[in-house]
């Protein structure tokens, strides 16, 4: 299932960090942005949805910076670092902060792509809700695979009319079908997944419902709620305290259908 490129915000300090990023994370599957420092970098986290960062554990003062991990936990935070023999506290106070990977320049350079890319926000959403949940009742292979390319985007919208090209049908026959045997719609499935994306970031202490709203391109904070509202019954702020399998339960009951 082919995913957006991920999206990664990397503070390379150092030559060969600097090289690592630009020449280990090619642009068909990552897309990056430099940052320069903490202030830039939770700007930019508040601004997109991002999958990575890559922090130079190894220059000088990374602690500012890598302590946003723990504002942001949705974001897979990677530390870049040459193996030296002096760096082992520097990995010993990343794995504290609960970074998910270190990569050790000249040893990793060549792996550097399969080992981040199931680490991404997109990349793990997928892996988790590849399979439609059965409260959902999407039997259907279309139903099936509309599903997947819909988690595919985490979150993001996807446009009806893309998605029935990807699926070589008309948009009538997907929307039509999908519906089929008293199935949700199409509509109200990618608003559902909208918000479960919504409800895992909304956990980010870096986040604010603003933030979450701006984050997934919903029009507004307004826009955020007033879909919680019709697709869960829940207001934005209560979204964090929410599994997914509660939101598939709240959503179940009674709001499964819309008029288009």
């Amino acid at each position: 299932m082919p995913r957006p490129p991920a999206v990664v915000l990397a503070w390379a300090q150092r030559d060969r960090a600097r090289a690592l990023v630009r020449n280990a994370l090619p642009r068909r599957r990552f897309r990056v942005t430099v940052v320069h420092d903490a202030a830039e970098f939770a700007s930019a986290a508040r601004s997109a949805l991002v999958d990575l960062a890559l922090i130079d554990a190894a220059a000088d003062d990374p602690w500012p910076l890598a302590e946003l991990a723990r504002e942001f936990p949705s974001i897979a935070f990677v530390a870049l670092t040459p193996g030296r023999a002096s760096d082992a506290p520097i990995v010993e106070r990343c794995l504290g902060l609960d970074f998910a990977e270190v990569l050790v320049e000249g040893i990793d350079d060549a792996a550097v792509e399969p080992m981040l890319d199931p680490l991404g926000f997109g990349a793990r959403f997928l892996a988790a809700l590849a399979e439609p949940p059965e409260a959902l009742g999407l039997q259907l292979p279309l139903q099936r695979e509309a599903w997947r390319h819909i988690v595919s985007h985490a979150g993001l919208p996807v446009r009806t009319e893309l998605l029935a090209a990807l699926l070589g049908v008309t948009r009538e026959h997907l929307s039509r079908t999908f519906a089929a045997g008293g199935a949700p719609n199409l509509k109200r499935i990618m608003d559902l997944v909208r918000l479960v994306a919504a409800a895992e970031l909304s956990k980010n202490p870096g986040f604010d419902v603003g933030d979450v709203a701006r984050v997934l391109a919903f029009a507004s904070s307004s826009h955020l709620s007033t879909t919680a509202q019709r697709i869960v019954g829940v207001r934005p702020a209560s979204l964090a305290r929410l599994r997914t399998v509660d939101l598939i339960e709240r959503f179940v009951h009674g709001r499964t259908r819309s008029r288009s």
